[in-house]
């Protein structure tokens, strides 16, 4: 039989406190976790996925945009295409032939790249900064320069094909030779580069989405007036303000092949000119694009 009496409890010594006292200690501090209940256990963080690279997030963005670009923007494509093959019927009745009829052909050719790079990039991004898209891709582990320039290189490559068609109907149209078409294969990445960026940095940079689609109308049409006319024509003041314009050096490399005897060297100094001017403009779209993302 039992020494302890029912309901009562034995008073505890100064000894017991203390080994109470010590077993808690060696629990908390390097203890046995078997110490811890249960319940008061935190689980423990999951580690976080790797940031993509570079290369692959720029694959990724591409091919979303371009799968998007192919629905939404066959139409356009059109109208665009259209666009300058009427320039160029309306200027036949103008030009016969020679160095003009060769920047009419050019530059209607590159007005195909300026509507779809520079017009409609910038009309999406400031629509996709206006309506909070901009935070999807915030929150995606990507580099912003590989959102930027996979939008900017889907607009571009999809202007080839308009391209195409509306230099080869210029050149049955003037009567200029096609055995220099396959410039285009240089002359449209690196306008379209070039015109993309500043599409992209202007609707990024504008503060309201109707803003944005006015840049990218005064953009377009300034490839237009600059581009498509022909420069012996124009004044001092508009021939330095064509200067200005990064579609121009495209423009120039793709009419001196309709030359009886092009300078190459010009053309590669024009095109490393478009080159030039499209890295500085995608990274001044790369630097808008944090800038917008972040507010």
């Amino acid at each position: 039989m039992s020494d302890r009496t029912t309901g009562t409890v034995a008073p505890v010594t100064g000894a017991g406190r203390a080994a109470a006292g010590a077993g808690a200690a060696g629990a908390g501090f390097g203890g046995s976790a078997d110490a811890v209940p249960a319940g008061d256990r935190q689980p423990a963080a999951a580690p976080l996925a790797p940031r993509a690279g570079l290369l692959p997030a720029l694959a990724a963005v591409y091919r979303a945009q371009l799968s998007r670009a192919r629905v939404a923007r066959i139409p356009l494509l059109f109208v665009a295409t259209f666009q300058s093959v009427g320039i160029m019927i309306l200027m036949r009745g103008v030009v016969d032939g020679g160095s003009e009829a060769r920047a009419v052909v050019a530059g209607s050719s590159v007005l195909v790249v300026a509507f779809v790079a520079l017009n409609l990039l910038a009309q999406y991004f400031g629509q996709l900064r206006a309506s909070g898209g901009l935070d999807h891709y915030a929150t995606l582990p990507v580099p912003p320069a590989s959102v930027v320039l996979g939008a900017a290189a889907a607009y571009a490559s999809f202007t080839l094909p308009g391209t195409l068609v509306t230099a080869v109907f210029g050149c049955v149209l003037f009567g200029l030779p096609m055995s220099g078409l396959w410039i285009l294969a240089a002359v449209v990445p690196l306008a379209g580069a070039a015109l993309a960026g500043l599409g992209a940095a202007l609707g990024l940079l504008a503060p309201r989405q109707e803003l944005a689609t006015l840049a990218g109308q005064l953009g377009m049409s300034a490839a237009l007036l600059l581009g498509v006319l022909p420069p012996e024509r124009m004044p001092q003041a508009i021939v330095w303000a064509r200067d200005l314009l990064p579609s121009t050096y495209g423009v120039e490399a793709f009419a001196q092949t309709f030359a009886p005897d092009p300078d190459w060297a010009v053309v590669a100094v024009d095109l490393g000119v478009c080159g030039a001017v499209g890295v500085l403009s995608l990274a001044v779209a790369t630097w808008a694009y944090r800038r917008a993302a972040v507010r």
